[in-house]
């Protein structure tokens, strides 16, 4: 065997040993991010992060942020949930809540940026079983890579989407617990390389490495 090729099989071997080093780190990849910013809110409708029914029996719709979470990339993620409350409506009564809008601020603490989601509802009624209400989520739906959708700072190679883009507010007697509606999201960034991808690849360059090591021993 050349001496070239003694040392591409070295270095396919070497190479395959990174590149598995670098699908576990992948793998691992984390961002830390939280919904609990102050900004997090009832813009109109409402007030902080509650909102009452206008008529019909007493109903309030609060939000719950996701306070502190570390998701790997990429993943689903929560971004929070809205609770119905409402025990006139099970009991036979029925609440109408009018027109609200909701910015829900994301605040990725790993890349030290800022970006804000903004859902609007027309409000509708509820009674124990239905409920119309709903949050429809303005576009964009997606916040980062960089400074797209940013408040603040850059979010680097990281984005944030919203899963889908009406979150249905359920009924009083629905959800786990009664009444809560999660809005669900999504994590991921623009750099980070199919674990699987990755160790493939290793895989074939140290099977190089390991074929030229048992040819070398042969008599």
């Amino acid at each position: 065997m050349t001496t070239t090729l003694r040392r591409f099989f070295k270095a396919a071997s070497i190479i395959g040993v990174a590149i598995f080093a670098m699908a576990a780190c992948a793998n691992a990849s984390t961002i830390n991010y939280t919904t609990n910013a102050p900004n997090t809110q009832f813009v109109s409708g409402g007030s902080g992060l509650s909102v009452g029914s206008i008529s019909g029996v007493g109903a309030t719709i609060t939000f719950t942020p996701n306070t502190t979470s570390g998701a790997n990339v990429p993943s689903n993620i929560n971004f929070g949930d809205f609770l119905l409350v409402c025990p006139g409506c099970i009991t036979g009564g029925s609440s109408v809540f009018g027109a609200f809008t909701f910015d829900l601020v994301i605040s990725d603490t790993t890349d030290g940026a800022t970006g804000m989601f903004v859902g609007m509802s027309p409000g509708g009624t509820v009674t124990g079983t239905s409920s119309t209400v709903q949050v429809n989520w303005q576009s964009p739906l997606v916040i980062g890579p960089g400074g797209t959708g940013a408040i603040t700072g850059n979010f680097g190679h990281t984005h944030f989407d919203m899963v889908s883009p009406v979150t249905l507010i359920v009924a009083p007697n629905s959800g786990t617990p009664p009444g809560d509606s999660t809005v669900n999201g999504q994590v991921g960034s623009d750099i980070v390389p199919e674990p699987a991808t990755f160790a493939l690849i290793g895989g074939a360059l140290m099977g190089l490495g390991l074929l030229r090591r048992k040819k070398s021993v042969r008599p």
